[in-house]
């Protein structure tokens, strides 16, 4: 083997850069979004509204981010209000005591009978109601679900990062928020300080659904550009939003997941986009990764993956036809 990689050696899993291949575990997972949150939300207002906290069971000591009131102060309060807040659940209790879970990566709600144990494998809390226990469980072995239990509206908006819910937003506060900092578009819907509740896969899906490219500035769009992305992206969150009420019915959303059969492009690479049959492309960052249809919306350009592309450097290709042409010379002669 030559010491200067060759496209052909993508095949055979390369080696990224440090830290990279570690993470790569986490993509089968994903931060639930405000699909999924609202239908966390709606059904748990409906199983436990207006019902009374008995209990709070704790079996990680890092869940709990706060001291004061203790999950003991509020057992015993009947439950007001279940809300969204951004990603988090909020289940808000008399006296203005408020619980609210992040569910981070990893982090999955489940609704079973009263009293309940805790699973001993990624088990972290239950809380107990008379019509029954919700569940809260983590895989994996880092801990980065969270709760906060907070006293007064003050505290609770506090832990609000401000973004503008776009499902409510007007055309005026949408083209504002997304101008106000020149970031690349997957960036900015990503960011919780502009846009609420929006992570790495409904922004693929929204992108896609524009026709707009993951790293396109945000302020490089025209008006006509930021309405249309405005318009698709309150269209594809509450279909997603409508989509998963159906699939939850009358019980509890049990198996939110990374990758939904039905996404056009998240989790989907290498898969036929389903608009013009081109393979899916993605581009791996961090802990995250932007998935995207080069016919779509780039005009045929491969974005550079920052580890793979440093790794081929000069074989990196450039368009999806050169991406084609190499992938179809490494493919055996047909007999004759």
């Amino acid at each position: 083997m030559s010491a200067q990689p060759t496209f052909a050696h993508r095949r055979q899993f390369p080696r990224l850069p440090r830290g990279h291949a570690a993470r790569a575990c986490v993509y089968h997972r994903r931060v639930p979004e405000l699909p999924d949150v609202t239908v966390y939300v709606e059904r748990l207002a409906a199983l436990v509204g207006g019902a009374e906290l008995r209990r709070t069971r704790l079996a990680s000591p890092f869940l709990l981010r706060t001291v004061a009131p203790a999950p003991a102060d509020a057992e015993g309060r009947r439950v007001v209000g279940v809300r969204r807040l951004g990603k988090r659940v909020v289940i808000a209790l008399e006296g203005e005591i408020f619980f609210v879970i992040h569910l981070m990566i990893a982090g999955r709600l489940h609704w079973r009978g009263a009293g309940a144990a805790i699973p001993k494998r990624g088990g972290l809390a239950a809380f107990d109601f008379a019509p029954g226990s919700l569940l809260l469980t983590e895989a994996g072995s880092k801990r980065r679900a969270s709760l906060h239990v907070v006293g007064g509206t003050a505290a609770l908006t506090a832990l609000d990062r401000g973004g503008l819910e776009i499902l409510d937003a007007s055309l005026a506060s949408f083209r504002e928020t997304l101008r106000r900092e020149n970031h690349t578009l997957k960036r900015a819907l990503t960011d919780p300080s502009l846009f609420s509740g929006i992570g790495n896969a409904y922004s693929d899906e929204i992108l896609h659904r524009a026709r707009l490219s993951p790293l396109a500035l945000s302020r490089s769009l025209t008006d006509g550009e930021a309405e249309a992305l405005y318009r698709v992206a309150q269209q594809t969150l509450a279909d997603w939003v409508e989509r998963l009420r159906r699939e939850a019915g009358d019980g509890f959303p049990e198996h939110v997941t990374a990758f939904r059969e039905g996404m056009a492009v998240h989790g989907r690479y290498r898969e036929a986009c389903p608009a013009c049959g081109s393979p899916v492309q993605r581009i791996v960052y961090a802990e995250n990764e932007a998935n995207y249809c080069p016919h779509c919306q780039t005009g045929g350009k491969l974005l550079a993956d920052r580890a793979l592309s440093r790794l081929l450097k000069k074989d990196w290709p450039r368009t999806l036809e050169e991406l084609e042409e190499r992938r179809a010379a490494l493919l055996p002669a047909p007999p004759r």
